[in-house]
């Protein structure tokens, strides 16, 4: 017997050949580049590779490092936690993620009491939030939005907007409303032809009552594309009077992303009756969570219901350093800051790129579209995929996102600079210029 950890060997090449010859076929469509790239380190909003050369995050990591990368009082805090306990089980009783609930509950709205249940990932909290909503209103039928993503899970994909994203097996109960895209959606700009499609939906592909409807507050994976003012209360309201739930799936713009509000559902005003997280709560530790309206959650009490480490201290300790760490630091503000500047600075390159459609966002959650031709934005995919590599060699990771994979997607850790926006802007400048 030894007392020798395994140890990495941080080759490229031979890191690509077993992950080739041990990963399943599965994850193949997962990779970003033509070639494999092996990260090494990471540091707040930047990464280094095996061959020390740095990279500006602005993937986040898929919008999971919210504070950083190995923030030094996150990883201390799950470390002194892992040392003394690394888990124990939901069924017993542990003080950590006891108060991370309670500072849960305290971030949502006010007037309301809310209980959690934490899960490990978001995908978890998506389904027993599907999960919920049945059990809660007795209806069977939910309503989902057109390129919305929500997870990879069975549940998850059949609330899921996106083929690539579909998997055979998924369960039924599920209509799909327009996203209320501004750039590029059916009904063009504007709310209400939007919301007057959900009361269309209802009446014609449910029961007529539904269980509820799930809403990212800007959806991510779909191109971020953020919803209009007025929508997520509008529909709200026409999903409650059908005596269904309003599911704020906030997994990807919450804790503070968009800027202007620690939630995105904060925007219009609206009070979920459900809402989900995860990616950002815990700055890479897997754990995800479900807050509910208490009454909404109470029926979930007549079967058992839990996730293995949804509670697991070293992950929850991690949290509670995240938000401990978003308020010391001020994240929120410097989101909405800095992803203002870069926001202009995207406009910037679109007047001076043809092939740049539209550029949006909010706070550090922005987007550039890429199409053939503005007149009939149609999606440049191959464009969009010669920028993407580019990008790499300019230093900067971020992804290819939406439908047709034509909108490089742009959701760095909130600890981004000023700086690193003139550094963003000129390298994306200089990325469009190989096209």
């Amino acid at each position: 017997m030894t007392d020798q950890l395994p140890i990495n060997e941080w080759d490229l090449n031979k890191t690509a050949a077993r992950r080739d010859k041990y990963y399943a076929s599965s994850l193949t469509r997962f990779t970003p580049f033509r070639d494999p790239i092996v990260f090494r380190k990471g540091q707040g909003q930047y990464l280094w590779d095996t061959e020390g050369r740095k990279y500006t995050d602005l993937l986040g990591m898929n919008v999971c490092i919210s504070v950083g990368h190995s923030h030094p009082k996150v990883v201390a805090a799950a470390m002194e936690q892992a040392q003394e306990l690394t888990h124990c089980t939901t069924m017993f009783y542990h003080p950590t993620p006891a108060h991370l609930a309670e500072e849960l509950a305290a971030t949502m709205p006010k007037g309301h009491e809310w209980v959690v249940h934490l899960t490990n990932s978001g995908s978890e909290a998506v389904d027993l939030a599907m999960t919920m909503a049945r059990t809660f209103t007795g209806n069977l039928d939910l309503l989902a939005l057109r390129t919305a993503y929500h997870g990879p899970t069975a549940a998850a994909q059949s609330i899921t907007g996106i083929s690539g994203w579909r998997h055979p097996g998924m369960p039924g109960n599920v209509a799909f409303v327009p996203e209320p895209n501004q750039y590029r959606g059916i009904f063009g700009p504007g709310t209400q032809p939007y919301l007057d499609e959900i009361d269309r939906t209802i009446a014609s592909a449910t029961s007529g009552n539904v269980a509820g409807i799930f809403v990212e507050s800007v959806q991510g994976y779909g191109g971020i594309i953020e919803m209009p003012t007025g929508y997520m209360s509008g529909a709200a309201e026409r999903v409650r009077a059908a005596g269904g739930l309003y599911i704020a799936d906030e997994v990807q713009s919450g804790f503070g992303r968009t800027g202007a509000n620690f939630w995105g559902f904060e925007a219009d005003g609206v009070v979920p009756d459900i809402v989900v997280m995860a990616k950002g709560l815990g700055n890479g530790f897997p754990i995800g969570a479900v807050v509910a309206r208490k009454h909404v959650a109470a029926p979930m009490a007549e079967k058992f219901m839990f996730h293995t480490y949804g509670a697991n201290p070293t992950s929850a300790a991690a949290a509670r350093a995240v938000l401990a760490v978003m308020k010391e630091e001020t994240l929120q503000k410097n989101a909405a800051r800095v992803g203002g500047a870069l926001l202009e600075r995207l406009k910037d390159l679109q007047t001076r790129h043809e092939k740049i459609g539209d550029v949006r966002g909010k706070g550090l959650m922005l987007a550039i579209e890429i199409v053939s031709d503005r007149a009939s934005k149609t999606p440049d995919r191959d464009a969009t995929t010669s920028v993407f590599e580019a990008c790499r060699e300019q230093g900067l990771i971020l992804s290819k996102s939406g439908a047709d994979q034509s909108v490089l997607r742009m959701v760095p850790p909130l600890c981004l600079s000023m700086d690193d926006v003139d550094q963003t802007a000129e390298a994306l400048d200089r990325a469009f210029q190989n096209l």
